[in-house]
């Protein structure tokens, strides 16, 4: 046999293992056709009004979705929602990474839940600024209150948003509170700037915190322990007693150094174990004060009504950046524009004008057109 005989035998195909007989073939097009279908907005409302987890997530995928044909289904969902919502209380938890923070909302939320709270936890996990991937682990982390009957965890990623959260987060709260979780968790990525979105959806802001880190003798960053409505010392276990109760006392020393709140609420520190669970009560506790003091003097319906203004501003700033970014004569001059901007053929301030300029002419002319008709 010829070398290139004995080639082309070694690359052929041969022959495979036949399709068992048993093989429905009906039944596998069943299964794909099932799979395609979509559930309409209202088929969703029913869901999570009736406590259906999976039209919860399945809702929950929708608002995160960055497709533009499914924002005027997602809106449809969170308004058939909009009139079942608003029956929770809303903490926000955040820390720098390593301080424990889904060992501690584990601890926290089994905690709620034998005390007959329905809790949900939106978890924001940091996206890779190269490959935009994400590892949604919190689940894994969380393995105990995953199988909770009374919870629901629910991971995203942060993607490009502030800190991780924004408005998809804030309609992912209306969804889980129609669902009938009436305690909602939001776990920060804890790197910096994210403290402030969370801060303006929560009702109370939950700082976590572990001693020997050098930050109660900086007083820490000034911003985050304003915004704070207590300091969680975690891992206060074993050896580390001692330290956490040093801390506690140095958290409560910076904290009588800030004005006081509107809500003349006085914040609290703490020290707890996520561990042994000793102290996590009284974090319950503490939060609890907080609800009954801020519900008697109208606080906290206060600030619920200025969040909802917040965000109807954040949302049309929201609206506004995708429609524009999802404009083909935008797109095609941006690149364009960006080329120019790199080799200095143009500012940057100039290449911003000519887009917005195109943007708003093309927005006037829809206008006009539509008036003639």
């Amino acid at each position: 046999m010829s070398n290139s005989n004995q080639q082309a035998g070694s690359t052929s195909e041969k022959a495979g293992i036949s399709p068992p007989e048993i093989t429905n073939i009906s039944a596998i097009n069943q299964i794909k056709n099932k799979r395609r279908q979509q559930p309409t907005s209202q088929e969703l409302i029913n869901g999570i009004l009736e406590g259906n987890r999976t039209s919860l997530s399945r809702a929950i995928t929708l608002i995160e979705s960055t497709n533009p044909d499914h924002f005027e289904k997602a809106s449809e969902v969170v308004q058939g929602c909009l009139t079942h919502a608003n029956k929770s209380i809303r903490i926000g938890i955040t820390g720098v990474p390593g301080v424990g923070k889904s060992t501690f909302i584990e601890a926290f939320g089994k905690h709620l839940t034998e005390l007959g709270k329905k809790v949900a936890v939106l978890a924001v996990d940091p996206s890779s600024s190269l490959s935009h991937g994400s590892i949604l682990g919190d689940k894994t982390r969380m393995e105990e209150l995953v199988k909770d009957e009374n919870a629901f965890i629910r991971p995203s990623a942060s993607g490009e948003t502030l800190g991780g959260v924004a408005r998809k987060t804030r309609e992912t709260i209306i969804l889980c509170e129609a669902a009938g979780f009436d305690t909602i968790i939001i776990e920060t990525v804890g790197v910096g700037q994210s403290e402030t979105a969370v801060h303006s959806m929560v009702d109370f802001f939950l700082l976590l915190k572990i001693s020997g880190a050098g930050d109660e003798l900086q007083g820490i960053k000034r911003g985050i322990m304003e915004m704070a409505d207590a300091i969680v010392i975690n891992k206060a276990d074993g050896d580390n007693i001692k330290k956490a109760n040093q801390a506690k006392v140095e958290f409560n020393r910076a904290l009588h150094l800030f004005p006081s709140k509107k809500s003349n609420w006085q914040p609290k520190v703490t020290t707890c174990s996520s561990l042994t669970k000793d102290g996590i009560p009284e974090v319950w506790n503490t939060i609890s004060n907080y609800f009954e003091l801020t519900k008697e003097s109208g606080f906290f319906q206060e600030k619920r009504n200025e969040q909802n203004h917040f965000w109807m501003l954040e949302t049309i700033n929201e609206e506004l950046k995708q429609n524009f970014f999802n404009q083909p004569e935008i797109v095609s001059l941006l690149e364009k524009s960006k080329k120019a901007v790199q080799n200095n053929e143009i500012s940057s301030f100039a290449a911003a004008s000519q887009l917005l300029k195109l943007y708003f002419d093309k927005g006037a002319k829809a206008q006009r057109d539509k008036g003639s008709e």
